[in-house]
C-alpha cells in the first residue's frame, strides 16, 4: 500500500494531491469531454496522429519524497560511517557496476539499464523539486513531459495517450497546453482487491447490455438538446458521447486497465503492492498503446529511520517491481520501444542526521534510464567522494528533458503558445546526454 507517513511538512502527500486536481487540471470532465478536447487538439475527431519514427512509449516511476541515492546507486563504502550508512553494496550482472545490497533483483538487470551518477539541480524543496523533475522548469509554469508527448503525438486509437497513477501530482499537468493534453488520472491502488479505475465508470465487469440501458436513458434526455440546438453542437457532443461509450464497452480498453486479467503468478513476480501492481498495469498500459505512464509513487521522505524503511519497506518493493518490469519488457520484445525512467525530485544528504535519516539534497543525485534506445550497463559521470556534488560531467534537468524529447521524437525547437498567446520553445535549452544514446 501506499504509505500515509507525511512527509517533513507535516502533509500526507497523496491526500494533499487529490485536493483541488480537478479545478486545476480538468480531471472533473466527463470522458467525452476529454475525447473531445484531445480531438480538437490534435485537429481530428477520428484518431490520433501517428506517432514518431520510433513510436517510443514512456513509464516514469517516480519516487516521491527523494530516493536516497547515496544508499542505493551511488554508494561511497570508503566514506565516514556517518557518510557511508548502513548498507553494503553487491555486484551486479556488469562488471564494475555496483549497487545497494537490498536492490538483488535490479542488479541481475544492470546490461539493460545506465546510471546517471552526476545528475544535479540544486533546489531541495518539495514541490519546486518536483516540477523541475516533471517539467524541465523551476520558474516557469511548463507541462509535464507526458503532457508534451500527450500533445504532440495524440492518443493511439481511443486509448488516453497520458496516464498518472495511483494519485495525482500538482506538477504533472498540461498547464498552458490545455486539458486535451491533462492526463488521465487512476486515483486508486492497482494492489487493492477489486481495483477497477474510477472514472472507467461503469465497472470493468458490467456487460454492454446493461450500458446500453443507461445510453438509451440519456439518449432521451439528449432529444431536448438535439431539438434546440440549431447549430449542431449536440450532435458533435454526441459523437464524443459514442465515443465514451465505445471506449467503456470496447475489449480493448478492459484488457489495458483490467490487471485482474493476469494471471497470479504474474501479478506476485511483480510483488502484490502499490509499486508492484502499478509497474504490472504500467506495462499493460504501454502495451496497449498507452504514450507516456506516470507512476507517483510516495512516500520516500526519509528524514528519520532512512535504513529501517529502506531495507524493510521501501526498497523491496521497488527491487522486485523495477526488476521484474525491465525483465518482462525485455522478454516480450517491448523494451526498446518503451523508455523507463527512475528518480525522485532530488537525493538526500550526504551525512546521516541525529534522527539515522537522511535530508533533502537537490546538490547531486543519480537517475537510472533504461529502454526506448538508452544503452544498458552504463554509468555517467561521477560523484565526489561524499556523493555532495558533481564530480565530472554534471547533468541536470534541462539535459535530462532534452534526451527524454529526443528519444520520444519530439521537435524541442516547436513552438507552443501559453495562456496569454505567447510563443515559447517546448525546451529552451539542454543537450543529449550523448553517453547514453
Amino acid at each position: 500500500m501506499t504509505s500515509k507517513r507525511p512527509f517533513c511538512d507535516g502533509i500526507i502527500r497523496r491526500d494533499f494531491l487529490r485536493v483541488g486536481a480537478a479545478g486545476a487540471f480538468g480531471f472533473g470532465a466527463t470522458l467525452p469531454g476529454m475525447l473531445e478536447q484531445q480531438a480538437l487538439a490534435t485537429g481530428t475527431q477520428t484518431s490520433g496522429p501517428q506517432g514518431p519514427p520510433g513510436d517510443v512509449s514512456v513509464i516514469y516511476i517516480f519516487l516521491l519524497g527523494g530516493l536516497s541515492t547515496i544508499d542505493t546507486l551511488d554508494m561511497k563504502p570508503n566514506a565516514p560511517a556517518e557518510v557511508r550508512g548502513e548498507f553494503s553494496q553487491i555486484q551486479t550482472n556488469v562488471p564494475g557496476i555496483e549497487v545497494c545490497e537490498h536492490l538483488p533483483h535490479t542488479a541481475q538487470h544492470a546490461d539493460k539499464f545506465s546510471l546517471v551518477r552526476s545528475f544535479a539541480h540544486g533546489d531541495s524543496g518539495h514541490g519546486s523539486g518536483d516540477k523541475y523533475m516533471l517539467t524541465g522548469y523551476l520558474q516557469q509554469e511548463r507541462p509535464a513531459f507526458g503532457s508534451v508527448a500527450a500533445h504532440e503525438f495524440g492518443s493511439r486509437g481511443g486509448i488516453p495517450p497520458y496516464v498518472v497513477m495511483p494519485s495525482m501530482h500538482p506538477s504533472a499537468g498540461p498547464s498552458f497546453l490545455g486539458s486535451a493534453a491533462a492526463p488521465f488520472l487512476i486515483d486508486a491502488d492497482p494492489s487493492a482487491p477489486g481495483f477497477a479505475v474510477p472514472d472507467l465508470a461503469p465497472p470493468l465487469d458490467i456487460d454492454a447490455s446493461r450500458l446500453a440501458d443507461r445510453r438509451s436513458v440519456l439518449g432521451t434526455v439528449d432529444r431536448f438538446r438535439r431539438h434546440v440546438d440549431s447549430r449542431g453542437e449536440a450532435g458533435a457532443y454526441n459523437k464524443f458521447r459514442e465515443r465514451a461509450f465505445a471506449l467503456m464497452t470496447s475489449a480493448e480498453a478492459k484488457r489495458a486497465f483490467d490487471i485482474q486479467r493476469e494471471s497470479e503468478s504474474v501479478r506476485q513476480a511483480y510483488g502484490i503492492n502499490t509499486m508492484g501492481q502499478s509497474c504490472l498495469l504500467a506495462r499493460r498500459l504501454v502495451q496497449s498503446g498507452v504514450r507516456y505512464v506516470m507512476i507517483n509513487h510516495n512516500n520516500w521522505d526519509t528524514h528519520a529511520n532512512n535504513f529501517g524503511d529502506l531495507k524493510d519497506n521501501l526498497l523491496p518493493q521497488l527491487d522486485k517491481a523495477l526488476g521484474e518490469l525491465l525483465r518482462d519488457l525485455s522478454d516480450r520484445g517491448m523494451l526498446e520501444k518503451t523508455l523507463v525512467l527512475v528518480s525522485g525530485e532530488f537525493g538526500r544528504t550526504p551525512k546521516v542526521n541525529e534522527n539515522a535519516g537522511r535530508d533533502h539534497w537537490g546538490n547531486c543525485f543519480t537517475l537510472a534510464l533504461a529502454g526506448g534506445g538508452i544503452q544498458g550497463g552504463r554509468v555517467v559521470g561521477s560523484s565526489d567522494k561524499w556523493a555532495a556534488k558533481p564530480d565530472q560531467n554534471p547533468i541536470g534537468p534541462k539535459d535530462f528533458a532534452a534526451t527524454m524529447f529526443h528519444v520520444l521524437g519530439v521537435d524541442s525547437e516547436k513552438l507552443v503558445y501559453t495562456m496569454d498567446n505567447r510563443p515559447v520553445k517546448l525546451l529552451d535549452e539542454g543537450r543529449r546526454i550523448h553517453e547514453l544514446l
